[in-house]
């Protein structure tokens, strides 16, 4: 039987790159005492209140179709948060809602890119990256973050990556790895470089709630650069949802009405209780992100703190989200490597870099959605193994001298 070409285009990119979580998730149903530090799964629940309306609204009827757009409330919510973040007006016109940021950037690309196409990406970037830009035929250029610059984006770097067939530059502040924060100047210095080429700015802010010192930049608060950029979010983390896939697409008003048939041809709405359950999420100042933001910042300081006294790692503090980069080149693993010995020797589960672009290859990320506790026995494991990687190389070298 034929096949489309997509299909060959993505045949790589899908469970792959979660191969070792999914064997450490399997060794943990069989029993083994698996510490899982791998997925950005926040481990505090929804604010009570979000599960009260999402019941309530469930039980007054609001499970019928929606509309391909969003339903009102909830479009009124975004409108007036964008509105009031950005300091102009942002109408229902420019928001689109969808179930989660991923089905968001699928359907984006699918809009504003196609076969031929090449759309610039930081690296390291987040594992689905790759195949929400290669499923409408484009390619991905990676662009360079240097961990010297605490794997900010340098403006010089990405303009040396355009070439005429790049359409779109996928933007992502605060950074899923690294937990890099951009800042205004930094944004700007970005946008003009896509103004300059008339590309597009798709920008990725899951983790705008999540910086845990200073402030938030974006380019749809900047004037010059709303006509060419398109927001992604979603409520997965700033409110603890990852399984209620509640997100949206914020943009010019026509892109939007280009996008709102893709969006239907795929989806033709959600479902309205966990729409009225987003709204309340928009327009309430709940304590789910402040909790977050203060559990995260302490728990990176706590792996940063003991793994920088082991030899051969190299912690990278973050400045936002839910991950700490950990580099093991010193090892003389490459991340890959090191993450596969991890979870056969001592049965903690991380993420390689190399599930994250070719500058991390000689990375592992650590999730800090773990107890306090947990994460520190993590460490302590992590550290015990690295101390008889580095003896045994030690001892290797000897005897090459012998």
């Amino acid at each position: 039987m034929r096949y489309a070409s997509m299909t060959e285009r993505l045949a790589d990119l899908g469970s792959n790159k979660w191969e070792l979580h999914a064997e450490g998730r399997a060794l943990a149903r069989a029993g083994k005492p698996v510490i899982e530090l791998t997925i950005g799964e926040p481990d505090i629940a929804p604010d009570e209140t979000l599960l009260d309306v999402c019941n309530d609204a469930m039980r007054a009827g609001r499970t019928r179709y929606s509309n391909g757009r969003g339903e009102p409330a909830v479009l009124d919510a975004l409108a007036a948060k964008y509105s009031a973040r950005s300091g102009r007006t942002i109408t229902t016109d420019n928001v689109l809602c969808f179930p989660g940021t991923q089905t968001a950037l699928f359907s984006v690309f699918m809009a504003v890119v196609e076969a031929g196409d090449e759309v610039l990406v930081p690296d390291p970037y987040y594992a689905t990256y790759e195949s929400v830009i290669r499923a409408p035929g484009a390619t991905v250029v990676p662009v360079p973050l240097r961990k010297e610059n605490r794997f900010h984006l340098a403006a010089a770097d990405l303009e040396a990556a355009i070439t005429p067939r790049t359409r779109a530059l996928l933007l992502n502040s605060p950074h899923n790895p690294s937990g890099a924060v951009l800042g205004l100047d930094e944004i700007r210095a970005i946008g003009e470089i896509c103004r300059k080429h008339d590309l597009w700015l798709i920008s990725d802010e899951v983790y705008e709630h999540l910086i845990f010192d200073g402030g938030f930049a974006s380019p749809l608060d900047l004037p010059e650069l709303a006509e060419r950029t398109v927001v992604v979010s979603s409520i997965s983390k700033s409110h603890a949802a990852p399984g209620f896939r509640s997100g949206w697409a914020i943009g010019p008003a026509e892109f939007c009405a280009r996008l709102l048939p893709i969006s239907e041809s795929m989806l033709f709405g959600g479902q309205p209780f966990i729409a009225d359950m987003t709204a309340h999420a928009l327009a309430h100042d709940l304590p789910t992100s402040r909790i977050m933001r203060e559990q995260y910042g302490r728990r990176a300081a706590l792996v940063a703190d003991r793994l920088g006294r082991v030899a051969g790692l190299e912690p990278i503090p973050p400045e936002a989200g839910m991950f700490i980069l950990v580099d093991v080149a010193a090892t003389r693993l490459s991340g890959e490597a090191f993450a596969r010995s991890l979870l056969d020797n001592v049965l903690v589960s991380v993420m390689p870099g190399s599930s994250f672009g070719a500058e991390a290859e000689s990375l592992i990320r650590l999730s800090l959605t773990v107890p306090d506790e947990t994460l520190l026995e993590a460490c302590e494991r992590i550290a015990a193994h690295t101390g008889e990687l580095m003896s045994k190389q030690g001892l290797d070298a000897l005897r090459a001298l012998v």
